[in-house]
């Protein structure tokens, strides 16, 4: 993921920060430390960062590269919130303690746009759109008035014709606009943040995986290829990829390769379709983007749960592409790139405490960059300065997500969600078009009317009358008719007749 580069004049010594970027080395001899982490993502590297800032010794052990996997291959949206939807949020741990976690995810998101003002270049657009795929105008009024009142947060509700001037096309109908919500070059990010953690002092070996861990005892032993480590406490905070020594834990998370791509430059025919600069995501979690370098797109959309070639998805985005924007017509993919992320089976990251001095921040698949801040942030806080706040995890606990046939159900579920997602979102376009067509045909009806100078059609008349036809009148009797005479005849006095 490569995004252009301003100009060195923002404050920041380019070629000094370029020195510090942590050297690839391999740890070769025992070490001795307060807190050993396991994995180099952005989850690891803000603990290792925060505990450092806080006095403690920290090495970081990495199996490949810093950033390699998720971490460095993510769109950079940052905005609060989790995976879950609030009200089931709300549903699971009651609404006290769902406000408590959702104000633990602004702070995440403030912490990440701290860290970001001290990398360069990392920095990027501001705002956040979410769009319905479906006409959704009284659950959208209920939603901004929980988020806004409720907990605190600056959200804008979008109209139809809002949302369809900045984005052209008639896939999307309402939309929720977070003008705090941004952007950042990901990639850029989480090297950045290896960056600030060494100056804090972190210890980072790369190409160092944990081969083996004995958690018990007060000082924990870390076995890796070529050394030994030993530390009063170890966070794993790894994906998926945690290795024999962590399979349990490895296996309470569904792996999920989403794959994105970035188009080559569209020129003046972007701004024909999109005018928005922020990122912009539908509420089916089917599709996000965002305009990159002015005039490209980043697009990420489908997903797997198992691994491949991301260079085999560039025309499935493309597709998607002109599938949301058809007037864009073909465009050319000139970088492709995925990353596996780890899903839990509740839908929230997984942080706490494993058993004295074990520690877990993972699962952080479709969460966002904030959660990874905010869990960084807790555990080295709760290590060092006994911070209770991750008791609020405690609902989350590890599951089983269930081993291949979890990957297979995954999968089948996924594509379920999207193909009814798909078709909602056709069917309120077809309801949009015949309420619109049926207002042409009024107008038109009225306005011929207008022009003939009469008036609307009259309701049709009761079935056996035709238009003008009077109703039938009882023919009136004769003089002499014995009916009649029955009829006019009056009783006698008395009442005899």
């Amino acid at each position: 993921m490569s995004e252009a580069s301003t100009s060195g004049t923002d404050g920041h010594d380019v070629t000094a920060w370029a020195e510090q970027v942590p050297e690839r080395t391999r740890l070769t001899l025992d070490l001795d430390v307060d807190i050993c982490v396991i994995g180099a993502g952005l989850a690891g590297l803000t603990v290792a960062r925060e505990a450092a800032r806080l006095g403690a010794s920290v090495a970081v052990l990495e199996g490949r590269h810093v950033g390699w996997n998720a971490s460095g291959h993510q769109l950079g949206t940052v905005m609060p919130g989790y995976g879950v939807p609030l009200n089931d949020l709300i549903a699971r741990v009651g609404f006290e303690d769902s406000r408590e976690l959702w104000s633990l995810s602004k702070q995440g998101a403030d912490y990440v746009r701290a860290a970001a003002t001290l990398i360069p270049f990392s920095a990027y657009s501001e705002g956040a759109l979410e769009v319905s795929n479906v006409d959704v105008g009284d659950a959208l009024i209920s939603r901004l008035q929980m988020l806004a009142e409720d907990f605190d947060t600056e959200v804008e509700g979008w109209q139809i014709e809002r949302v369809r001037a900045e984005l052209k096309t008639r896939r999307y109908f309402h939309g929720v606009y977070y003008p705090k919500a941004f952007q950042i070059d990901g990639r850029r990010y989480v090297h950045g943040l290896a960056v600030l953690a060494k100056q804090a002092g972190v210890r980072i070996f790369e190409d160092t995986p944990a081969v083996g861990i004995d958690a018990s005892g007060i000082r924990k032993r870390i076995v890796t290829p070529q050394a030994r480590l030993r530390a009063s406490h170890i966070v794993l905070a790894g994906n998926i990829h945690l290795g024999a020594p962590l399979r349990r834990l490895s296996e309470t998370l569904l792996p999920v390769w989403r794959h994105a791509a970035i188009t080559a430059p569209l020129g003046a025919r972007l701004a024909d379709v999109m005018t928005f600069q922020g990122s912009v995501t539908d509420t089916d979690g089917i599709d996000h983007f965002r305009i990159v370098e002015g005039d490209r797109l980043m697009w990420s959309s489908p997903e797997t749960t198992w691994a491949a070639r991301p260079q085999r998805f560039a025309s499935r985005i493309q597709r998607r592409i002109a599938t949301i924007f058809p007037k864009l017509g073909e465009v050319e993919i000139v970088e492709t790139f995925s990353g596996a992320i780890g899903q839990t089976v509740h839908g929230m990251p997984q942080i706490g405490q494993l058993r004295k001095g074990l520690w877990v921040a993972s699962g952080f698949g479709r969460q966002g960059l904030n959660t990874t801040a905010m869990a960084g942030q807790l555990i080295a806080r709760s290590i060092l300065w006994g911070d209770e706040r991750l008791k609020l995890f405690a609902p989350f606990e590890l599951v089983w997500a269930g081993g291949r046939t979890g990957r297979i159900v995954g999968q089948a579920v996924g594509a379920w969600q999207r193909g009814s997602a798909a078709a909602a979102g056709a069917f309120a376009r077809y309801r949009e078009g015949a309420r619109a067509r049926e207002g042409i045909r009024e107008a038109r009806l009225a306005e011929a009317n207008r022009q003939a100078g009469t008036r609307p059609p009259r309701k049709r008349p009761p079935p056996g009358r035709g238009p003008g036809r009077p109703l039938p009148v009882a023919p009136k009797p004769e003089v002499g008719d014995e009916t009649h005479q029955n009829v006019q005849r009056r009783p006698r006095e008395g009442g005899v007749p």
